[in-house]
Parts: C-alpha cells; sequence; structure tokens
C-alpha cells in the first residue's frame, strides 16, 4: 500500500549507481535528503571530495515527504518554549540561523539556476473559534523578540478570530530542489550512490563505511539520516514522531500561496497549496502521534481528509502520505560531532522543520570539516547537557519506552496464523520466541522476528504503509523486515516455519 506525496508526479529522478568495490574520500557523508546533498554541494565546492551513500533514492525519504514549507519560526512547542527553557539571546540565535538556512536555500537555487517552485509568502499562526490564545499570544510576543515583522492581517478563505502573520518566508518543492542538485554536483569529486544501504561504520584513524556492495574510507563522517544510524546517547533525548498529510483537488476558493498553520484545542493542522498535474490542490498535514503507538493509522488520514472538507470545497483526494519526525528534549536540534566521537557528525532532532534545520546542519557541520567559525555551532552542539531545560520531555519520552518495552514483552496479538487477516500483521509466539506475521492482499504470510534490531523492542503493525514500526526510538521496517528508516541498521530476519 504505496502512499507517494504529491512532489514524486512532480519529479524524474535520475538514476545514480549502487556503490561496488572500494573508494576513499575526505568526507563521507550517509543520506541523500536535503542535509546530505547541502553538506555535499558546500563541501565539493570547498574543494573536498565527498561521497554520498543513500539507502533508497535521493530525496525520497524524509525530504520528499515534507510539505515544502521554509519558516525562521518553529513548530512544536513554539518558539516562546526556547525563550522559557533556555532565554531570549537563544531565541534570537534559533530565529536568526533558521533565517538564513531559507537564505541559503535561495542563493543555491540562484547560483545553479534550480528550478523548484520556490517563492517568498508569509507565514500565519491563527484560530478560526479562539481556541489556544495564550499559545498564539506568546508566540507573538517570541516572533516580535526574535525580531521577526509581526503583522494582523492573515488571508485565510474563512475570518479568522485570533493569529498572525510573518512576511517574508518560502515554499517550494522539496524533492525537485534535492534531487535537482544532487545532478549539479555530482561528478569526480563528488559521488551519490543510490541503494547503498550502510551496515557497518568504524571509527578509527581513518573510518570505514561499509554498505552491502562496498566499502568507503574517510578522514570525516557525516550521518545525515534524520536520525543517527546505531546506538548514540542522543537517541534517549528524543521522541518519534510521525504525522500525515492529505491533498485533494480544489474546486471551489483556496487561500493565497502560503503556510497556514491552525490552531485546534488538541490539533495543529498545516495548510497550503500546489498546482500539481491534477490542477490546484489543498494539502492539509497534522493528526501527530508516537510512532508504533497507535492502532488505527488510517484513521489519521480520514480526519484530515474530513478537515479539508469541512474548510474548503475540495473534489478527489490525490495524494496522502505520511513522514518522521524526532522531538528533542529541550526544543533545540543536536548537530555536531557525537559525544564520544572524534570523527562522526550527526544531526538530528529536527522535529517537523527538517528542511530548515537540514540546511542549517549542513552549513554548521562543513564549517567544523573546513576548520571555519559558525556562529551557531554551539547553539546547536550535539553533545550539550542542558538538564533544567530537558529535564520534563527526557522523564517523559524514556519512562515511554521503558513502558512499550516491557508492556509489548508480555503479550501477543494473536495465538494462530488463522488469526491474521489480509492487509494485517499481528504479533505471534512461537516456541518462546515472538515473531512479526503479515498476510499481504494474496493471502501470502510474511514472518519475520519481532523484537527490533536496535534496542530490543517489539515492533508493532502499520496498517496505513504498510509496515512493522518500532514503539521505542521510531526504526521502521517494511513487511520482508528491510529496514526503511530510523536508527536501526539491521533488518528484522526473516522467518520460514
Amino acid at each position: 500500500m504505496e502512499n507517494p506525496s504529491v512532489w514524486r508526479d512532480e519529479v524524474h529522478s535520475p538514476a545514480f549507481p549502487q556503490l561496488s568495490g572500494d573508494i576513499s574520500a575526505d568526507v563521507v557523508i550517509i543520506g541523500g535528503g536535503i542535509t546530505g546533498i547541502t553538506a555535499a554541494y558546500l563541501l565539493s565546492i570547498a574543494g573536498k571530495s565527498v561521497v554520498v551513500l543513500e539507502s533508497n533514492k535521493v530525496g525520497q525519504s524524509s525530504t520528499g515527504f515534507s510539505t515544502g514549507n521554509l519558516y525562521a519560526t518553529v513548530g512544536g512547542e513554539g518558539l516562546h518554549s526556547i525563550s522559557s527553557r533556555f532565554n531570549e539571546a537563544k531565541l534570537i540565535e534559533v530565529v536568526e540561523s533558521r533565517a538564513a538556512a531559507v537564505d541559503l536555500i535561495e542563493e543555491i537555487i540562484a547560483v545553479n539556476d534550480i528550478e523548484c517552485d520556490f517563492k517568498r509568502v508569509s507565514w500565519n499562526l491563527f484560530s478560526l473559534e479562539g481556541q489556544r490564545q495564550s499559545f498564539i499570544n506568546d508566540e507573538r510576543t517570541a516572533a516580535a523578540v526574535a525580531g521577526l515583522t509581526v503583522s494582523s492581517h492573515v488571508p485565510y478563505t474563512s475570518p479568522v478570530k485570533d493569529g498572525f502573520a510573518v512576511p517574508n518566508q518560502a515554499q517550494f518543492n522539496p524533492l525537485k530542489y534535492v534531487v535537482s542538485l544532487a545532478s549539479k554536483i555530482d561528478s569526480e569529486s563528488c559521488r551519490i550512490f543510490e541503494h547503498s544501504r550502510v551496515v557497518k561504520v568504524e571509527e578509527g584513524e581513518t573510518c570505514t563505511v561499509e554498505t552491502e556492495h562496498g566499502k568507503v574510507t574517510a578522514p570525516k563522517v557525516i550521518m545525515a539520516t534524520h536520525t543517527p544510524k546505531g546506538l548514540y546517547m542522543v537517541h534517549a533525548s528524543m521522541g518519534p514522531y510521525r504525522e500525515y498529510a492529505v491533498a485533494a483537488i480544489a474546486t471551489g476558493s483556496y487561500p493565497d500561496a502560503g503556510i497556514y498553520w491552525e490552531m485546534q484545542e488538541t490539533e495543529h493542522y498545516s495548510v497550503r497549496t500546489y498546482d500539481s498535474p491534477h490542477g490546484k490542490i489543498i494539502m492539509v498535514l497534522g493528526e501527530m502521534h508516537k510512532v508504533g503507538q497507535k492502532e488505527e493509522n488510517l484513521e489519521c488520514y480520514h480526519k484530515l481528509e474530513a478537515f479539508l472538507r469541512k474548510r474548503f470545497d475540495v473534489g478527489d483526494v490525490v495524494y496522502r502520505w505520511s513522514a518522521q519526525q524526532y522531538k528533542p528534549a529541550d526544543s533545540i536540534p543536536y548537530i555536531g560531532r557525537s559525544s564520544g566521537d572524534a570523527k562522526t557528525y550527526i544531526a538530528t532532532g529536527f522535529g517537523a522543520d527538517g528542511l530548515v534545520y537540514g540546511t542549517l546542519a549542513a552549513m554548521i557541520i562543513s564549517d567544523s570539516i573546513l576548520e571555519k567559525p559558525n556562529k551557531w555551532s554551539k547553539t546547536y552542539d550535539a553533545s550539550r547537557i542542558t538538564p533544567l531545560a530537558s529535564a520534563s520531555n527526557f522523564i517523559k519520552e524514556n519512562a515511554n519506552v521503558a513502558y512499550e518495552m516491557v508492556k509489548d514483552l508480555l503479550t501477543t496479538d494473536a495465538d494462530s496464523f488463522a488469526e491474521v487477516r489480509t492487509y494485517e500483521g499481528k504479533i505471534m509466539e512461537l516456541e518462546g520466541s515472538k515473531y512479526a506475521v503479515h498476510r499481504d492482499g494474496d493471502g501470502e504470510l510474511h514472518i519475520v522476528t519481532a523484537i527490533c534490531p536496535h534496542m530490543g523492542c517489539v515492533v508493532h503493525w502499520n496498517t496505513a504503509e504498510q509496515s512493522w514500526d518500532c514503539p521505542c526510538h521510531g526504526s521502521r521496517f517494511s513487511k520482508h523486515g528491510d529496514v526503511l528508516e530510523g536508527p536501526a541498521i539491521n533488518p528484522l530476519k526473516k522467518v520460514v516455519i
């Protein structure tokens, strides 16, 4: 059950080769999304030899499943949470650095003549019935303190009860941008490989990164994988979440081009329009939940469609997809050298703001490798310790992980294969071991081990995306056990019974 994003129809991706054999470079980058490709661009134009290893296709993981919005504000707990957890100086640093990242994207597009529908638009935060007014007021104040221009005009199609706008933010087609940039930089000094899944990373005098069919040696490694692959201290400071998007054809009035965040009591819906091959569409993103911890994932799509039909005149739903995010404990991403690693850089904890933070991560990490000063490197230091700012979220997320691990080790979903229906997945226990069992559309059973190889949690079935998801740290696997995303390096082993 494939759920392609709107960007997939717009982009015809070139084919980059699969790594075969042993090669070397100055820097090896794991991950071909916006973080990895931007870092490769910045390093290669500075004279470094670079190798990019992408397990799938360039841009078609997290980057290709975003909404294409670029803004200096932040999602999640908002700008005011940064001010309250730290101080106003930190708030200003975050906003300033994010604005610089958006400016860099615009500069790269201009310099490299990239067609990706980039345009400057306003970012709007509001409610229609007066919900979450304290949140909106706090964000309005924080935006002004951070030096952003704040306007009271929100150009939505429905009357706004309370809200504000920040002009001069941006939108684009993120997949077209990343694929085009990758094509521009692909060369002898910047080699890009697809379908080259990393299976082992070793630090030493020279770092070694192994794929299934080759090996790269380099003095520096960048983990541009949304969350680091393997076991890292930072995993204990983040929570993995899944969010959903639905896009339908507009048959009536629609908002001007812009980023629209509508606040409701328990939800925050992100709305924008786009000119797709189907015509003008309106898309909405929302219904966030912890990875692997929602029984009925399809319900998320249904709720988003209901929201669209309530707010706008729309026809058929032509796209629906979901994306993963990792929320940092103290509201600020982790960018730079990992704790205990001298040569491996990580970039994670972007929340729902990965396009901008991914670009910013590439700026900070490339400057470090090039031994250039970067005024935001300390703000996002990946090995920082912030007990006061992180305590509540750190405790909450780790208590949740412990609960899921113990609960699932003591329970099963089914006692026999006959209980597993078509397109369904269940956990079964056979001879003292747990197995993840799925029945596909042809009635065939697919059986894999149910224990996530990352840290030993039991996976859960995701009906909407037909995948096995780990509720502890967000690793996701196909029905065959292959790694789709998350920190896991090894797949779920196939089982023949």
